[in-house]
C-alpha cells in the first residue's frame, strides 16, 4: 500500500489527476452535453498542477517509474506547461464563448498540454517521440481551429509541415542514437559507457539533426516564418505555445546535454541563434502589429535561450525558457487590451548620447555585479553578458526613449521593479535546478567571445541606424525587416467571408 512518503506516491496521485483532466477533456467532445461542464473541467485541470508542485517541492530527488523519470527538472516542466494551460483555458471560457469549435478548443487544449507534459517526464525516448509528436500534432490543430476561415487552414498546412520535418528529424536522431548505444531509455544512453561507443562524427552527425529539430519549433531562421503566420489563431492559442512548445528547444537540448556538450555542433547552433536575436529584435523594433511585435521578441528571445545551451548553460536556458514563457503568456493574454493611443505631432523622440551612455554603463555594472555574486565557474560569465545586454537595451526602451522627465523616471521604477523580481526568481530556480540541468561552461572560450562581439556589435549598428533614420542604410534595412515579417499573399484576406457564413449560422455552438 502506497503511503505519502513513497516515492511511486505523488507520481502515481498526478497521473490519476492528469487523468480525469483527460477524460474530461473528451467529454467536452459530445455534442449534447451542457455547456455548464466547461466551469467543472475547468476546476478539474487545475488539480495536476498542484500535483506537480507537490512533487517538485516534497520529491526532488530523482527516481524512476515505469517509463517515467522524476526530479526537479521534470517536477518543474510538468508543473510550468500545466499551470500555463490551466490559465490559459480558465481566461478563454468568456473569450471564445459563442465560438463553433469552443468545444472542441478546450478538449485539444488539455490534450496537448497534457501529452506535452508527458513528454518532459519521459525517460523511454519511444514514449518521448509519442507525447512529442501528439503535442505537435495538437497544435497544429488548434493553430487551424477556425476551419471556416482559409487564412486559419493555410497556416495550420504551413506549421503542420515544419512540425513534422521537426519531428522526423528528432526521430531519426533517436533512432540513430538507440542504435549506436544499444538502449531507448534516455538514462541509460546518456551514461558515460554508452556515449563511448559513438565515434566523433557520429556525435556530430548526431548533434546536428537535434539542432535541426529544435530550431523549427523555437521559429528561429530560416524557419521563423510558421510563428509569424500562427498569429491567426485565437490569442489564448498564442499564449499557450509557450507552454514548452515554443520554448522546448531548451528543454529538449539540455535533456540531451551531455551528447552535445562539447561538440564542433555548438557552433552552428551559436550562429543560429545569435542571427535569429538580431532578426527577432528587428521584427519587434519595426512591426506595429502588437502580436507580430511579441512574436519578433519570441524569436529572439529563443535565440537567447539557445545561445544559453550553445555554450553550455543548460541550467540558465530552462530558466529562461520558463521565466520567458510565464511572461510571454501574460503579454499575449493582455493582447486584447493594447490600445495604443494616438500621440500627438511630436516627432520622433530623441535620446542624447547621455542617456545611451548612461544605459551601456548600467548594463556592464549589471553583468559584473552578477559575475561577482554568483557562483564561480562559466555559468555566470553567460548569464551576466545576455543579462548586461538586456538591462541596457531595455534602458534604450523604457527609459533613453522616454518623452519628459517623468515618463524616464518611470521606466527607470519599471525597470527596478523587474530586475528585482527577476533576481528572485532566478535564485529559486537556480537552486532547484542546480542538481539536474549541469552548465558545462569553459570560461573565456572562443564562444563565449563571440558572443559577446555579436552583442555588442549588433547593439551599436542598431542604434547607430535608429538615430539617424534618414539614411539610406536604414532605410534599406527598414523596408527588409517589414518584408521579412508580412505576411505572404496567401495568409491575408481583405474580408473574412467566413463571418458571413457564421452569421448565417446563427453563431451555434458545436
Amino acid at each position: 500500500m502506497l503511503n505519502f512518503h513513497s516515492s511511486a506516491f505523488l507520481p502515481g496521485m498526478f497521473f490519476i489527476l492528469l487523468a480525469i483532466s483527460v477524460l474530461s477533456s473528451l467529454f467536452l467532445l459530445i455534442s449534447k452535453g451542457s455547456l455548464k461542464w466547461i466551469s467543472f473541467h475547468i476546476g478539474v485541470i487545475s488539480f495536476p498542477p498542484i500535483a506537480a508542485l507537490a512533487g517538485l517541492l516534497l520529491n526532488r530527488r530523482s527516481t524512476h517509474v515505469g517509463p517515467w523519470h522524476f526530479d526537479s527538472l521534470s517536477w518543474l516542466l510538468a508543473l510550468f506547461v500545466l499551470t500555463i494551460g490551466a490559465i490559459v483555458q480558465r481566461y478563454s471560457v468568456r473569450y471564445l464563448y459563442g465560438d463553433q469549435s469552443y468545444r472542441k478548443y478546450f478538449s485539444f487544449l488539455t490534450l496537448t498540454t497534457a501529452a506535452d507534459s508527458l513528454a518532459w517526464l519521459s525517460d523511454d525516448l519511444r514514449l518521448l517521440m509519442l507525447c512529442w509528436g501528439a503535442t505537435l500534432l495538437g497544435l497544429t490543430f488548434l493553430i487551424g481551429l477556425k476551419q471556416e476561415w482559409y487564412v486559419a487552414r493555410n497556416a495550420s498546412v504551413y506549421s503542420g509541415r515544419m512540425f513534422a520535418l521537426s519531428w522526423g528529424v528528432l526521430l531519426l536522431a533517436v533512432i540513430w542514437l538507440t542504435q549506436a548505444t544499444g538502449h531507448w531509455q534516455l538514462s541509460q544512453v546518456l551514461t558515460e559507457n554508452s556515449l563511448s561507443r559513438l565515434d566523433a562524427w557520429k556525435r556530430t552527425c548526431i548533434n546536428l539533426l537535434l539542432i535541426l529539430a529544435v530550431i523549427i519549433p523555437a521559429a528561429q531562421w530560416p524557419f521563423h516564418r510558421w510563428l509569424l503566420d500562427s498569429v491567426v489563431a485565437p490569442t489564448p492559442i498564442s499564449a499557450v505555445m509557450h507552454a514548452g512548445i515554443v520554448n522546448a528547444g531548451g528543454i529538449l537540448l539540455t535533456r540531451f546535454s551531455p551528447i552535445l556538450s562539447g561538440d564542433p555542433a555548438q557552433m552552428v547552433l551559436l550562429i543560429i541563434s545569435s542571427i535569429s536575436v538580431l532578426m527577432g529584435t528587428g521584427i519587434m523594433l519595426v512591426q506595429v502589429d502588437y502580436k507580430r511585435q511579441l512574436v519578433g521578441s519570441t524569436m529572439a528571445q529563443m535565440g537567447f535561450m539557445l545561445i544559453q545551451c550553445a555554450l553550455g548553460a543548460y541550467g540558465a536556458a530552462v530558466i529562461h525558457a520558463v521565466l520567458h514563457g510565464l511572461f510571454k503568456a501574460t503579454l499575449f493574454l493582455q493582447a486584447g487590451s493594447a490600445v495604443h493611443q494616438k500621440e500627438r505631432n511630436k516627432g520622433h523622440q530623441k535620446s542624447s548620447p547621455l542617456w545611451t551612455i548612461i544605459g551601456g554603463i548600467i548594463g556592464l555594472l549589471t553583468g559584473i555585479g552578477y559575475c561577482l555574486t554568483s557562483p564561480s565557474d562559466g555559468y555566470q560569465w553567460i548569464s551576466a553578458i545576455i543579462l548586461g545586454w538586456a538591462v541596457s537595451f531595455a534602458w534604450m526602451r523604457m527609459v533613453a526613449f522616454g518623452y519628459g522627465l517623468i515618463d524616464r523616471i518611470a521606466g527607470m521604477i519599471l525597470l527596478a521593479g523587474f530586475a528585482g523580481v527577476f533576481a528572485m526568481i532566478h535564485t529559486v530556480l537556480f537552486h532547484l535546478l542546480q542538481d539536474t540541468a549541469q552548465s558545462s561552461v569553459q570560461t573565456f572560450s572562443p564562444a563565449v567571445i563571440y558572443l559577446f562581439i555579436i552583442l555588442i556589435a549588433g547593439s551599436v549598428i542598431g542604434t547607430w541606424l535608429f538615430r539617424h533614420r534618414s539614411t539610406a542604410a536604414f532605410a534599406v534595412l527598414y523596408l527588409w525587416l517589414i518584408r521579412l515579417s508580412e505576411p505572404q499573399t496567401d495568409m491575408v484576406e481583405s474580408h473574412p467571408k467566413y463571418l458571413t457564413h457564421s452569421m448565417s449560422q446563427g453563431g451555434n455552438l458545436q
